[in-house]
């Protein structure tokens, strides 16, 4: 009796969808549609509510309890000594109501003079669960299928505008299930190591009479192991990705500022060989073995110049993320945003809209996501972040003691 249900199409259907939709609905031609495969693609989804109202920017953006993700330096320019947050996203909700991701990051100042911080964050994907069937369409077992990250980080400044911080992560995906036949060994659960580097630039120019801000960052993240779910035969590279952000901000008047950032993204992934890229099946099977046993740095360079489209394909594997961010006194927000991917690489764009309430101790962000293509099953996304301030709870207590 075997499974007629493998996990590994489970992953495919229930994350890979999004691109399955968008070539459909934007008639792409199959020696078109060459999206860049990795494994526990659940590390490149935006954990906040900030961020992905803004079109998944935060490169450059004012460093906040969820820098984590997007640029782990941007902690030692923080205006509070220490920060909590708390995300949740309901996931593909348009297609199941259990799948969802959950995320914990924070950081904390150290020193005299503010110039380092530690950071950790903790990010669970929940799957939901799956039911294995066999040919007949009869039970055989439930699983949980999840995937799980914890890392620290840790940034200092450099100099008055520049830091720089580093971040070290453990990965679990849990995708495991028990064969039920001798050639159906069942899949194993994968874990990796990985490490993230990045950096952060802030000036403030004069224009006219009015003092601005003008940031920008990088973030090289999920550089390490790969991963394996079939015992050691076959291996997946992690989703690593190079961030590179610019923001401005400027006041329109008093107690009110305006910014506007872009942020693009590469994966530095090498694209799995097509035999319909070969002339020969010799040809396609010494460049898939070469891709098999490419170790991840090697990967990483090999990703700018193997597209088989040439440059032009490079080009298309850099996602474009634009976003504005409206604030008041710094205790109402309102955010837009737009994040473009080509077509031919998965055509995963959309818009984010988003808005978020600050108080002495608290803040609550919410986004909501409209995808461009009305099949995506990422339409209509929401994610909702609650952030506790540490320096607003302290002066709380304070007060009450006083």
């Amino acid at each position: 009796m075997r499974l007629k249900v493998r996990l590994a199409a489970l992953l495919l259907i229930c994350l890979m969808l999004t691109p399955t939709a968008a070539s459909a609905d934007n008639d792409i031609k199959d020696n078109e549609f060459n999206p860049v495969n990795t494994g526990v693609t659940t590390l490149s989804i935006a954990p906040d509510a900030r961020g992905s109202a803004m079109g998944n920017l935060g490169a450059a953006t004012d460093p906040d309890a969820n820098s984590q993700f997007w640029n782990p330096s941007k902690y030692a320019f923080a205006y509070s000594e220490a920060a909590l947050s708390i995300s949740y996203t309901p996931w593909l909700r348009k297609i199941v109501n259990d799948i969802f991701l959950a995320n914990l990051s924070g950081y904390w100042k150290l020193g005299q003079g503010d110039n380092q911080a530690l950071s950790a964050t903790l990010r669970y994907f929940s799957l939901g669960e799956v039911s294995m069937n066999d040919d007949n369409f009869n039970s055989i077992q439930t699983i949980n299928p999840y995937e799980f990250a914890f890392d620290l980080g840790y940034s200092r400044k450099l100099s008055e505008s520049f830091s720089m911080g580093v971040v070290l992560r453990y990965i679990l995906s849990d995708l495991s299930y028990e064969g039920t036949s001798g050639d159906d060994l069942g899949n194993t659960a994968a874990s990796a190591f990985s490490v993230d580097i990045s950096g952060y630039h802030v000036a403030y120019p004069m224009i006219g009479r009015n003092e601005c801000q003008f940031s920008w960052g990088f973030d090289i993240s999920n550089v390490g192991t790969k991963v394996s779910y079939d015992h050691g035969n076959n291996y997946a590279f992690l989703p690593t990705n190079l961030r590179l952000g610019a923001n401005f901000m400027f006041p329109l008047a008093d107690y009110n500022t305006l910014a506007f950032g872009v942020d693009l993204n590469k994966l530095m992934v090498p694209t799995k060989p097509r035999m319909k890229d070969y002339e020969t099946e010799a040809e396609y099977d010494e460049a898939l073995d070469k891709w098999e046993t490419m170790s991840p740095i090697t990967g990483i360079f090999k990703s700018f110049s193997d597209a088989p489209g040439g440059f032009k394909e490079e080009l298309e594997e850099i996602n474009v993320s634009i976003g504005a961010e409206y604030a008041y006194n710094q205790q109402f927000f309102v955010r837009m945003g737009y994040n473009y991917e080509n077509a031919n690489k998965g055509g995963r764009s959309y818009f984010g809209f988003g808005a978020g309430f600050s108080l002495n101790v608290v803040q609550l962000d919410a986004s909501y996501m409209l995808a461009t293509a009305q099949s995506s099953p990422l339409d209509q996304t929401l994610r909702f972040t609650l952030t506790f301030d540490m320096d607003g709870l302290r002066d709380l207590l304070g007060r009450r003691r006083r």
